[in-house]
């Protein structure tokens, strides 16, 4: 029996694709890895099935690549890099599962995207910290897998959050839960005696999630995940804070979020303010913005609103600064909104050209100016417009740390701004790692630029993967496993 022949007994001839516009669209994307047209397409039903297209990948020797978002992809990471792929795509294994407002968490499949999330969430008065403007194919699972900093920093305390317990597959073909979700019991009987699957840490003492995130599916698949939630405010209030220098921005920053004040919290320069907006262009704009909400809940909501206001305007007054309730003659819940909620598709990172392309990474708020510098001084070099050039800084672990994410803009169908767009992007993600930027999430090109410095964990990683995943069958070339 061949290949194609034994994937459709296992989840029936329909689920497998291989027509060529679908082969084409999962043999490459956006990014600048070169990859390899898959053998097939499989839409997998349930985890029994997952299970089973594992244990024949590695009986027959073919690859295989997950896939959870649909749309567009950017960054290389689901393109097969190998002859003989089958790319999984776990789309239409879309159900919430549970939703437990009294622990609050929620249990998810890998297909289900930010906007179904967020609708059943506000139904039972709950939210999800969502990262910016998620467009609307994007898988919640899939984000936080790859640990897409989220706008609520208050309640990032780990850098895993707000993922709980997960079920994977692993490429040899076991199936694991992680967390409490381990056991002991069935998840009904946990259920039943009041469990939640919301602890990350287990069995024992190991943090398995943490070593599956980030992983790029070379360790296995997942099937399903916990998720936190949080209370859903009863009232808000967006507020922002402009200035002309994102230095003079930082010291304020730290003050609300060291004392827990905002809820949303973050920091956008006038270009991808624009392209969130839609309304005003760039030069409508202050050119560097925080915007942060306040929140109140079921007890003195306004009261609450109504100190936390007046505690930040006294710690911005003391850096000369003065919070604002509009911008640009907008209400400051317009930005807020923007921010918060699902894009659609396409994403809005296509408005201003047509095209772009992330660098992404991690440091401190205090020195991300110094990168800020940095990128704009070979913006200009290499004749990228400023127009052209996003800028996103998101404090994550409550401020300890702050995502930085560049983004360059640029029209795909002119081969010349593209071109010089690529030398753009080698070179900046160079600069940034060699001024100490932590690419936590190397993609593509950047994976030898990171694991090249440091040989230790490369060793150590290959020990795993070859615990975890002995044949190779798990998203080959990816990371340091080449």
């Amino acid at each position: 029996m061949g290949t194609i022949e034994a994937l459709g007994k296992i989840i029936g001839k329909r689920q497998v694709l291989k027509d060529g516009s679908t082969i084409s669209a999962f043999g490459q994307d956006a990014s600048p890895v070169a990859g390899t047209p898959p053998l097939c397409v499989v839409r997998p039903k349930d985890t029994d099935q997952v299970q089973q297209l594992v244990r024949l990948a590695n009986r027959e020797g073919f690859k295989l690549v997950p896939v959870s978002s649909s749309g567009g992809h950017t960054r290389g990471d689901t393109v097969p890099r190998a002859d003989n792929c089958v790319v999984v795509d776990l789309s239409g294994m879309d159900q919430v599962l549970r939703i437990d407002r009294r622990n609050k968490v929620a249990m998810i499949q890998p297909g289900v995207a930010f906007e179904t999330l967020q609708r059943v969430t506000v139904q039972e008065g709950l939210r999800l910290a969502t990262p910016l403007a998620p467009r609307g194919g994007k898988s919640v699972l899939g984000s936080l897998l790859e640990r897409e900093p989220t706008l609520l920093p208050k309640y990032h305390w780990d850098m895993s959050d707000p993922l709980c317990c997960l079920e994977v597959i692993f490429g040899e073909g076991s199936l694991f839960r992680t967390g409490s979700a381990a056991g002991p019991g069935t998840l009904e009987e946990q259920w039943a005696s009041g469990q939640a699957q919301k602890s990350p840490m287990g069995p024992s003492q190991t943090d398995w999630a943490k070593l599956i995130q980030g992983a790029q599916g070379t360790l296995g698949v997942v099937t399903w995940a916990s998720v936190k939630l949080e209370l859903l405010p009863s009232v808000e209030r967006a507020f922002v804070l402009a200035s002309a220098d994102p230095g003079s921005l930082t010291a304020f920053t730290y003050a609300i979020l060291r004392r827990r004040m905002p809820d949303v919290c973050l920091l956008l320069n006038r270009v991808n303010l624009a392209a969130l907006l839609q309304e005003h262009t760039p030069a409508d704009l202050p050119p560097w913005v925080v915007l942060y909400s306040l929140s109140g809940y079921e007890h003195l909501p306004q009261e609450r609103l109504d100190y936390l206001a007046g505690d930040i305007a006294q710690i911005a007054s003391e850096g000369g600064l003065r919070p604002g309730r509009h911008l640009a003659g907008l209400p400051a819940e317009r930005p807020l909104k923007a921010v918060t909620q699902c894009g659609g598709e396409p994403s809005w990172k296509k408005r201003p050209a047509g095209g772009y392309q992330d660098i992404v990474f991690l440091t401190t708020l205090d020195r991300a100016p110094t990168f800020i510098a940095a990128m704009q001084a070979l913006a200009t070099k290499q004749g990228l417009p400023p127009e052209r050039l996003g800028v996103y800084l998101q404090p994550v672990n409550q401020g300890r740390a702050c995502h930085v994410e560049f983004t360059l803009f640029y029209d795909p169908e002119d081969t010349a701004e593209t071109q010089a767009m690529w030398v753009l992007f080698d070179a900046a993600a160079r600069e940034m790692i060699s001024r100490g930027g932590f690419f936590s999430r190397p993609y593509g090109p950047w994976a030898g630029l990171a694991y090249e410095r440091c040989p230790d964990t490369v060793r150590a990683l290959h020990k795993v993967k070859g615990i975890l995943d002995p044949n190779g069958v798990m998203n080959p070339g990816r990371l340091c496993f080449t």
